[in-house]
């Protein structure tokens, strides 16, 4: 079994704060690769 299949996070949902850079964006990033719909939050709004 491959491991994308084994930690799917398809049909869930995620907020990651301070998503914009850093850690948060990898996190993110993670999620979405891994099937979640990731929504971020930031202090900066670029």
């Amino acid at each position: 079994m491959r491991v994308k299949q084994l930690f799917s996070l398809e049909g869930k949902v995620a907020l990651v704060t301070g998503g914009s850079r850093g850690i948060g964006m990898l996190s993110a990033r993670g999620l979405l690769e891994y099937g979640a719909k990731a929504y971020t939050s930031s202090r900066k709004a670029a």
